[in-house]
């Protein structure tokens, strides 16, 4: 007789943590600043609109650029 399958229902199937975007980052396509949470895009902002002080912007645009 063929033997049962058994599915793990709570087997981790998402990508790896490297991969999943995670904070704000500077959109050089767009030219805005844009938030992501757990891998989806959660809200962009414009860089004259973005509350972080002028160093801050400047770092994130060299910095965290996609």
């Amino acid at each position: 007789m063929n033997e049962p399958i058994q599915l793990d229902l709570f087997e981790d199937h998402q990508q790896p943590e490297d991969s999943i975007l995670n904070g704000m980052y500077y959109e050089r396509t767009s030219g805005k600043f844009v938030s992501y949470v757990l891998g989806r895009r959660h809200f962009e902002v414009t860089p004259c609109r973005c509350l972080g002080d002028k160093e801050w912007k400047e770092r994130m645009m060299r910095e965290r650029a996609i």
